[in-house]
């Protein structure tokens, strides 16, 4: 039985200084080197065929990490933006306590967490979604129905969308999804791609 594991990558230096950070490519904190070195502890005893990753210098770092910890520097890895993090428009580069005082709580909630409103010029989760799912079907599918254990080192809203088809959630339920930093979620599957089993490791 293949298995899937992905893993939101550790605490950017924006994440840190509370900005909105989308496309925007922002490298790790000395913290969130740390989680990914703790990632790649919790995934000692994994052996991975291939990883992906996004466009994005914090998500690629987060994966070097795990992969050079544990000896697996060696492995096909793919990067694509279509993994990358979801895009906050006008909003990249803001201080998120800046912007609740100049556009009020209720809309900056409503931009954060509906499922189909995106903030000025940048993507709702939909739009996340309908470019992480056709790219999932397309290249990770087809490795995984091949037996092939995959990882997946990626984004907030990118996972999400990830997760919401993976565990059929609604649009609802994965607005109150949290995925922490630098935490890897295992996915065991049956031959069919069903989901049998996931956890947090």
């Amino acid at each position: 039985m293949p298995k899937l594991v992905i893993v939101r990558h550790g605490q950017s230096q924006w994440n840190l200084e509370n900005k909105f950070t989308g496309w925007i490519d922002i490298d790790l904190s000395p913290k969130g080197i740390e989680e990914a070195k703790k990632a790649a502890e919790k995934l000692k005893d994994f052996k991975f065929d291939k990883a992906y990753t996004s466009d994005l210098i914090r998500a690629q770092r987060t994966l070097d990490i795990i992969l050079r910890e544990n000896g697996m520097e060696n492995i096909p890895v793919e990067k694509d933006k279509a993994l990358n993090e979801r895009m906050y428009g006008d909003l990249q580069g803001l201080n998120k306590d800046e912007c609740r005082k100049k556009f009020g709580e209720e809309q900056v909630k409503i931009w954060r967490r509906s499922y189909n409103t995106p903030p000025p010029n940048g993507e709702s989760l939909k739009d996340t979604a309908d470019r992480v799912l056709p790219y999932y079907h397309s290249k990770i599918e087809p490795e995984l129905k091949k037996g092939k254990n995959i990882l997946i080192s990626a984004h907030g809203n990118s996972l999400r969308a990830l997760i919401m088809y993976l565990e059929k959630l609604s649009s609802d339920e994965i607005l109150r999804t949290e995925i922490p930093t630098g935490s890897p979620k295992e996915y065991i599957l049956d031959d069919s791609l069903n989901v049998l089993e996931t956890k947090y490791l």
